[in-house]
């Protein structure tokens, strides 16, 4: 179908701008005039043109009677840019294929409205599924006011995280673990707890081959026992956010503010207050590489929405060695939480499955 052709070229700009839009969706524009593309484009980056108006730019005065093809209905408010669905109008645009509408209450349909209103015909639901695929830490975003929550884990075959000892380097290959840097690039934060700090001294850096994107830290340390000689103070490849209870100690505190360390304290430390605190920064997605209890947290609180889990072919054994989630648990099978595996592939000898939370 020439439609879909379109609208997938267009999905294929918008997943190649993918990561780093944040707070903005990754969105992909293509203009078509006489079974020509005479225009693409990306939103780039959260601030700068959207996807229409770069890929209008380029198709310039041959819009005129063109058609469009948008990942995301395009936007009716004045943000950091004017908005787009005026620009499609002013342009001369004929017709308009848009894959998602958007939930954002300051669009949610009003985009697609101001253009059908302007006698331009308006079809929606091309790819529509594809687009919600990359949309849906956005659309989370948008609608929890709460990061997309990835919960990433190394186990061996036999589900073990490290040995009885607490000896755990390394379970996994060189290339699952450089796949992981790669996946700490495409978040905007990346959250561990003081345990993983205090045994590890970890830098938290997405350290690629080629360079890339680091992660905000955040740190969950109810009583600020981090050292400030720690990598994840003294490195200042990336910001670092400490996450404290009302009572920690205010020397420690400034001595970390000191390095540049922001320090947020909490009457109640909580997963759901952490969460609220970073989606008010703007943090649509955050990336967890934690300890059993940590994870735990985010179990209990169901407020996780992706699960990765990297294999190695190994069997360690042990009772008391740990596993990906600590705690209690549930009691009987029917309060485990269900989800759906939607990968599984191999990473060098490993196998990197990745599951979602059903009905996310």
């Amino acid at each position: 179908m020439q439609e879909e052709y379109y609208m997938n070229l267009a999905l294929s700009l918008a997943k190649g701008a993918a990561y780093q839009t944040s707070p903005n969706p990754p969105v992909g524009a293509v203009v078509v005039k006489d079974g020509r593309v005479i225009g693409m484009g990306a939103h780039l980056k959260a601030g700068e043109a959207h996807a229409e108006v770069n890929a209008l730019a380029q198709a310039g005065a041959e819009a005129e009677g063109a058609d469009i093809y948008v990942t995301l209905e395009p936007c009716a408010h004045f943000g950091k840019t004017p908005p787009c669905a005026n620009l499609v109008i002013e342009k001369g645009i004929r017709r308009v294929f848009i894959a998602a509408v958007d939930p954002n209450p300051l669009v949610g349909g009003k985009g697609i409205e101001k253009i059908r209103a302007a006698g331009i015909e308006v079809t929606t639901g091309i790819c529509e599924k594809e687009a919600i695929a990359l949309l849906t830490p956005f659309f989370h975003f948008i609608q929890t006011k709460r990061p997309y929550v990835t919960i990433k884990t190394a186990v061996t075959a036999d589900g073990k995280t490290a040995a009885h000892t607490g000896h755990s380097r390394w379970i996994t290959s060189d290339e699952a673990r450089e796949d992981v840097h790669l996946l700490r690039s495409q978040h905007d934060a990346i959250l561990t707890g003081i345990g993983t700090v205090l045994l590890d001294n970890p830098l938290l850096t997405s350290r690629l081959p080629h360079g890339g994107k680091h992660p905000i830290r955040v740190l969950l340390d109810t009583h600020l026992r981090v050292p400030v000689d720690f990598h994840i103070i003294q490195n200042k490849e990336a910001k670092t956010i400490i996450f404290c209870a009302s009572d920690a100690q205010t020397k420690k505190q400034r001595q970390l503010e000191d390095e540049g360390v922001t320090v947020i304290r909490l009457s109640h430390m909580s997963i759901d207050k952490v969460l609220d605190e970073l989606g008010k920064m703007g943090i649509m997605t955050l990336f967890v590489e934690a300890g059993a209890e940590i994870n735990a947290s985010f179990l209990d609180a169901g407020s996780f929405n992706k699960l990765i889990m990297y294999m190695a072919p190994k069997l360690i054994g042990g009772k008391s060695a740990p596993s990906s989630f600590g705690g209690l648990g549930g009691s009987t099978m029917d309060e485990a939480l269900a989800i759906d595996f939607t990968s599984v592939e191999m990473i060098g000898p490993d196998l990197k499955i990745v599951a979602e939370r059903r009905g996310m």
